[in-house]
């Protein structure tokens, strides 16, 4: 058969032909995508007529078809269900995309034409695209000597490679790191459903007892409601110790390596560090704009973060505990917000099914605000068994794109959440999205429901954000597709879309008791909003922890080199004013894989950045009537939809008729 990444998908929306793709398929089907995109990047070189838009710019745009399809999937696969296979394709592919790309970025022939090109007469978008080629091309140092340039295909190659290590041990790891407890008693305190949720990840994990897959971030779901203070302090050291032990999966050195490669990467471009690159052509006006507004938040939410442990002692005190522990931050705390506001976030599980979340919670919403309608197509396949399909349509019923939805954790499966896209939306390209959403929930025991954790929830309105950015796209050009926007832009609009969950009509709508069909008590919610803000202190301050460590390892000067990432790690938190005991940053320099192998480099500050964007956004919505066609209709035609394709900020200036606000930010979070 021949290789279904040579010609474009024939299925409804161009999504991929997944049950003909094998790993056998990928690395014959990037080398062909990399001869075809070099063949016609050299014809455009070579075009003997005058560079112009059509001719150069737009050729570009067309250029590399075989190589995004192949790359869209394979990435999806390398995130999603990366075997020994795709770890294998992965490694061997990383540098040779890394070299590609600077083929092109750093062809001084090419950029030549891309400076010659005229905008006099384009349209707004198409004279935006010429901005944002001339500035990619510089970035990539295509205006370095031959020396600078050999050396910045060095790093880019390396850092590559590094990338790939990282995210791969970190797996690794996160797997190995994954608690077992041979007895159901250490584990009291835990529902019925969870317990049996681990005693089915034991058995598919060939082992005997029960045993707790590690997410992410550093603080585990289950420290809320385990009872054994012990099983609480091994879980959370199997959590905070990822990258860090010493054995063959430790990631420090490898995060070293990628810190100082950064710096001298950007010192070869003119920057005097990472950050400064990284930052330079964001929506924040610059670094020190940043370090400014992220220092004002410090003292207020450490000092909120004291209080809090002030309550969470006296707590614990009762249970004859003299020390309070990080392990036992997310118990008391879970104990003092059932005492003071009478909330049982333990409680909640049984009224978030996962069914009744996406069916009558997240596209109720999204019907209710777009006039969207999902239908599940069962006769087209994702990329594993778990995948399921969606078909969205219009409220006139033409049809807008796929949903895909991957809910469930695996050992293939990276931690965390994300969105991604198999097919961009373009006008050039006749093409409409693809989207992805991936989650990490525990696989129920078989023929139990999947219930969710509040958080889980927000995470699940919140991804699909991001999949309602990447649908709504309206844009000519795929460079500027969907959610392909600055850092610290991305994630306002998914930010905004957490606002729903609690909603009246959407929550009353969807959280409902499994086996009753009882609603959620309109008093529960009630408390849950008035609680809103307990445990603000330690949510922001575990944040800022986190991003305040991303700047401190890209603030590194050229030259500068870690050799002690743990006591670089304890110095950076230190110096920002963050280093509390009992407050670890929310990703720790071992698991930091959102900056060191995710893209979010010297950007981590890009979820408060954009939250001001959000706060002020959703205080628009309760201002103007809330869950009506019309706010939604605003929002999607003047943000949603332009993608890329207008400055970020004046998309929320036409949307919000103003620059945004930093009040609601300040209130939402008990920092006022």
């Amino acid at each position: 058969m021949s290789n279904p990444f040579l010609s474009t998908s024939t299925l409804p929306y161009q999504l991929p032909p997944f049950e003909q793709i094998t790993p056998d398929d990928f690395l014959p089907a990037f080398k062909a995508g990399f001869e075809e995109h070099l063949a016609e990047i050299d014809a455009i070189v070579r075009n003997a007529q005058a560079p112009d838009f059509d001719n150069t710019i737009a050729a570009m745009e067309r250029a590399g078809q075989t190589l995004a399809r192949t790359a869209y999937v394979f990435f999806t696969f390398a995130a999603a269900d990366a075997t020994a296979e795709i770890q294998a394709i992965q490694q061997e592919v990383g540098p040779q995309l890394a070299a590609h790309d600077d083929s092109i970025q750093l062809n001084k022939d090419l950029f030549a034409r891309v400076e010659a090109v005229s905008t006099e007469g384009l349209d707004d978008e198409a004279v935006r695209l010429v901005s944002e080629y001339r500035r990619s091309f510089v970035r990539a140092g295509a205006q370095l000597d031959d020396a600078g340039q050999a050396r910045m295909r060095e790093a880019n190659s390396r850092l590559s490679v590094l990338g790939t290590d990282y995210a791969q041990k970190l797996l690794r790891d996160t797997n190995d790191s994954a608690l077992l407890v041979s007895d159901a008693g250490d584990l009291d305190g835990m529902s019925a459903d969870d317990i049996a949720s681990a005693a089915a990840a034991a058995a598919e994990a060939g082992v005997e007892g029960y045993l707790l897959p590690l997410v992410l971030p550093t603080s585990q779901p289950a420290l809320a409601s385990l009872t054994n203070r012990d099983t609480r302090r091994r879980l959370f050291e199997a959590s905070i110790n990822r990258g860090f032990r010493a054995n063959d999966d430790n990631t420090l050195a490898l995060a070293a390596e990628m810190a100082a490669l950064r710096a001298e990467r950007a010192a070869l471009l003119g920057f005097g560090n990472h950050a400064e690159f990284a930052t330079d052509d964001q929506t924040a006006p610059s670094l020190a704009a940043i370090h400014a507004m992220l220092d004002a938040l410090v003292p207020p939410a450490v000092r909120n973060a004291n209080a809090e442990a002030q309550l969470l002692r006296e707590a614990a005190a009762r249970d004859g505990i003299d020390e309070l522990e990080p392990w036992d931050w997310s118990f008391y705390s879970e104990q003092v917000r059932r005492e003071q506001f009478s909330v049982d976030r333990s409680a909640l599980r049984p009224y978030f099914e996962l069914e009744r979340v996406l069916a009558d919670g997240i596209f109720y919403a999204a019907n209710r605000l777009y006039g969207l309608t999902f239908t599940e197509r069962t006769d087209l396949a994702g990329y594993h068994p778990q995948v399921r399909v969606w078909e969205v349509k219009n409220d006139d019923g033409t049809p807008l794109g796929l949903f895909l939805g991957d809910y469930y954790t695996r050992p293939t499966k990276a931690g965390g959440a994300w969105m991604n896209s198999l097919v961009h939306q373009s006008s050039l390209l006749g093409t409409q999205p693809v989207v992805v959403n991936n989650l990490n929930i525990p696989q129920p025991a078989a023929g139990e429901p999947t219930l969710l954790s509040f958080d889980e929830v927000v995470t699940a309105f919140h991804e699909f954000g991001h999949a309602l950015h990447g649908l709504f796209s309206e844009v000519t050009y795929p460079r500027f597709s969907g959610t392909a926007v600055p850092r610290d832009f991305v994630e306002y609009p998914s930010q905004v879309n957490e606002m729903w969950m609690l909603w009246p009509e959407v929550v009353a709508n969807f959280a409902k008791h499994h086996v009753t069909g009882e609603p959620l008590p309109q008093d529960a919610i009630d408390k849950i909003e008035a609680a809103a803000t307990w445990g603000e202190g330690f949510g922001t301050t575990e944040y800022l922890g986190a991003t305040l460590l991303d700047l401190a390892w890209h603030e590194l000067a050229p030259g500068e080199t870690v050799t002690d990432p743990r006591k670089f790690e304890a110095e950076a938190l230190e110096r920002a004013g963050v280093a509390l005991d009992l407050v670890p940053p929310r990703y720790r320099t071992g698991y930091f894989k959102h900056i060191f192998a995710g893209g979010y480099a010297a950007a981590y500050y890009a979820y408060i950045w954009s939250e001001v964007l959000d706060a002020d956004t959703v205080e628009w919505f309760k201002d103007n009537g809330g869950l009506t066609r019309a706010n939604g209709n605003r929002f999607r035609r003047e943000l949603l939809s332009r993608g890329n394709s207008i400055d970020p900020l004046q998309a929320f200036r036409n949307f919000r008729g103003r620059d945004g606000a930093i009040e609601p930010l300040l209130h939402r979070r008990g920092l006022d």
